[in-house]
């Protein structure tokens, strides 16, 4: 008779410049979409928990806002976050992304993680290398090499080194396990099935958000935040007896700097601001499983950013 594995259960920060892939790879190994995707930058605002389930074991995956260096209050306080994040977990996965170089942006997050790294309750951080299903062999090749040669170059050492894709599940599941081994022997932290343990309020704000950042120009992820001011029942809707389903009213603040961001929010005759709202309400009537009514209002304030009175009313 064979002894059955210990359960462990922990958590791992998946961590990295922005928009290198974080969110994408934490989708993946959960399985659903805890996280909102955009191929702008700053996308993540908060430290979005999503939750892998296994026989023996519960990964719980903390995906962060992307480190850099803040230019802004907001940018400052996203760096907390995730500083005050790093400092908590039981394994570190830095996500590097094949079809970039190696460069200084890697290196300053490198430097932050380097303490971690030593001492007695030293944290272990796998490289990973993302995107690798959109280079050839011999650039992935290289690539893993100039990663070694970080960790290298700061008297540090990688745990591990593992190249993947979220894209097509390449070596995926093989990251998970490696993330497991590194967390300690212990029972589920969350019930099972359980994706995600943020609030729906917030999980609402983000689908707005991302639907906003479809197609807009550079300079508004930076300027956008959504905030949800009230989630509630339509009165009448919920009625068994007649066969009218539960309806949902949903009254979203999106808030930019100026003007100008405002009128790209709302395009012509409000056209943009519509496909925002019928983009976003699919994906919050999947996550709350009923219809809704979105009510979305464009609000500026100006410079956000940089007040921090402004800043504690937007959730930062």
């Amino acid at each position: 008779m064979t002894d059955t594995p210990a359960h462990r259960s922990g958590f791992a920060c998946v961590v990295g410049r922005p928009n290198v892939g974080k969110s994408t790879l934490t989708n993946a190994m959960v399985g659903e979409k805890v996280a909102i995707m955009s191929a702008r930058p700053q996308t993540t605002r908060h430290t979005i928990r999503g939750i892998v389930h296994r026989e023996n074991a519960q990964l719980i995956l903390v995906d962060t806002p992307g480190l850099h260096r803040p230019k802004t209050l907001l940018g400052q306080r996203l760096n907390d976050l995730v500083a005050g994040t790093l400092g908590e977990v039981d394994v570190i996965a830095f996500c590097m992304p094949a079809d970039q170089k190696v460069g200084p942006g890697d290196r300053f997050i490198a430097e932050q993680l380097a303490p971690l790294m030593i001492g007695r309750r030293s944290i272990p951080v796998v490289a990973v290398v993302t995107k690798a299903d959109v280079v050839d062999r011999e650039r992935l090749a290289e690539h893993l090499i100039a990663v070694d040669n970080l960790a290298v170059s700061l008297d540090r050492n990688w745990s591990a080194i593992i190249p993947v894709s979220a894209k097509d599940g390449y070596q995926v599941d093989e990251l998970e396990n490696l993330l497991i081994g590194y967390l300690p022997e212990g029972p589920e932290l969350y019930p099972g099935g359980e994706l995600t343990d943020e609030p729906e309020q917030l999980m609402v704000a983000e689908l707005v958000r991302e639907a906003a950042l479809e197609g807009v120009r550079d300079e508004l992820p930076h300027s956008l935040a959504v905030v949800v001011d009230e989630i509630l029942p339509r009165p009448g809707s919920g009625d068994e007896a007649d066969g009218v389903p539960e309806l949902l009213d949903v009254h979203v603040s999106v808030y930019v700097e100026r003007d100008s961001q405002k009128a790209i929010i709302i395009g012509r005759g409000g056209s943009r601001l519509r496909e925002i709202g019928t983009t976003a309400r699919h994906g919050i009537e999947k996550l709350l499983g009923t219809r809704v009514y979105l009510n979305l209002h464009v609000k500026v304030a100006k410079d956000w950013q940089r007040d921090p009175k402004q800043l504690r009313k937007l959730g930062f």
